[in-house]
């Protein structure tokens, strides 16, 4: 009986030790881009706890990360979104391979959640609107911009077309307090 105690002790010593060292893995992981994510958000006027809960949610802050469309990096950038960055700041053509780069993938997806913000300024709150955009395409946000869902932001979520969109503004909306 004593020794089944010792083992049963040993496990749950390991177990604690496995999930504290998971623990600070994932702080490290959360943590790793924050300069960047700061840089970024100054240049481009956001709020860097927006950025960061982006990165969460489209890459779970890996920059090797790939999406099932194809996108690419932190912020799970497409590579017409970059090009339009690339040409809006006059960098000329971006290799696709550029967007796995941290730096460069921040830089051009806050650019785009900025231009996407900034075309909703008459909305009480314009966060749902730029990241229903980010995710579903500007399309689609015209679409659902009807009636009150064209300036009320808990309007305009209700009438998001899509489900896994309307999960996806919900996700980062709740998460942004954590990153601030």
């Amino acid at each position: 009986m004593r020794r089944w105690r010792g083992w049963l002790a040993g496990l749950l010593l390991v177990g604690l030790a496995g999930t504290l060292a998971l623990w600070q893995w994932r702080q490290r992981q959360t943590h790793r881009f924050d300069p960047l994510i700061r840089e970024t958000a100054l240049r481009y006027g956001l709020d860097p706890a927006l950025i960061k809960a982006v990165v969460w949610k489209e890459s779970g802050f890996r920059p090797d990360a790939i999406g099932a469309a194809g996108e690419i990096g932190l912020m799970q950038l497409t590579e017409p979104a970059a090009q339009e960055w690339a040409a809006a700041e006059r960098l000329g053509p971006l290799p696709p391979a550029h967007l796995f780069d941290p730096r460069t993938n921040l830089l051009a997806g806050a650019w785009y959640l900025r231009r996407s913000l900034r075309r909703h300024p008459q909305a009480d709150d314009p966060r749902p609107f730029a990241l229903a955009e980010y995710n579903a395409g500007r399309g689609n946000v015209l679409r659902w911009l009807q009636g009150p869902a064209a300036t009320n932001s808990a309007a305009f979520i209700q009438a998001i077309g899509f489900p896994a969109t309307r999960r996806y503004v919900r996700d980062i909306l709740a998460a942004t307090p954590r990153f601030a």
